[in-house]
């Protein structure tokens, strides 16, 4: 998701034993100059490097270590997560106004249509008001 615009640009579907950090390479286009994450996609500077060359890494470190807290690094994974929570609010509309919440069809094909279509029309609905005119 575009953290401007809260535009979706890449969507994957997987199974549910594929970890995210697996298809990162997947989401990422090439242009970005940030990338913002949850520690899920920790340790994935190397992927992030080569798909998106001239993208800074700001995805959440450990801040919690053998029982020590590190409350600087703490504070930064807050100033980190602010950013990211803005890009959940196209999710917001997949699950709230689509009603995206459980998977309907079997298989993985079926259920990643769905889930194309939905966040298509959630990037329609996101910037209908600059469609529209006043």
């Amino acid at each position: 998701v575009d953290s401007k615009t809260k535009i979706i640009h890449a969507v994957v579907a997987t199974a549910a034993n594929v970890h995210d950090s697996a298809v990162l390479g997947d989401l990422l286009h090439g242009e970005e100059t940030r990338v913002w994450g949850d520690q899920a996609y920790r340790g994935q500077r190397d992927v992030i490097r080569e798909h998106a060359p001239r993208a800074k890494d700001f995805t959440n470190r450990r801040y919690r270590h053998r029982g020590m807290v590190d409350e600087a690094q703490k504070a930064r994974n807050r100033t980190k997560s602010r950013v990211r929570a803005k890009v959940e609010h196209c999710f917001a509309v997949i699950k709230g106004v689509f009603g995206f919440t459980k998977l309907r069809y079997r298989g993985l094909e079926k259920n990643a249509q769905r889930l194309f279509v939905a966040c298509s029309l959630a990037n329609l609905f996101m910037i209908r008001r600059r469609l529209m005119p006043a």
